[in-house]
């Protein structure tokens, strides 16, 4: 069972991670939709890229790994790439 402070950290740390987190989801996930209809528009891009800074931003705040972004990033990149060119 954690320690009163240890919970009240646990909480606090939660509470600020949550929406950066919850913001590079759902535009990942808007990402990976955007690709899957048009993948040559330059709205594609724009939310690829959208989706890269959100990740981006939320691994030097350590909400995320930095390996873990890395690798979210990477692939979307390659899908995007591997879209475009079919």
């Amino acid at each position: 069972m954690p320690s009163k402070k240890s919970r009240r950290v646990r909480d606090h740390k939660t509470e600020i991670n949550k929406p950066i987190r919850s913001l590079a989801r759902s535009r990942i996930a808007a990402a990976r939709e955007a690709i899957k209809d048009d993948p040559n528009s330059e709205e594609t891009a724009g939310v690829v890229n959208s989706a890269v800074r959100s990740l981006s931003k939320a691994a030097q705040n350590g909400v995320v790994h930095r390996n873990n972004a890395s690798r979210r990033i990477s692939r979307l990149m390659k899908a995007h790439a591997r879209a475009k060119s079919e």
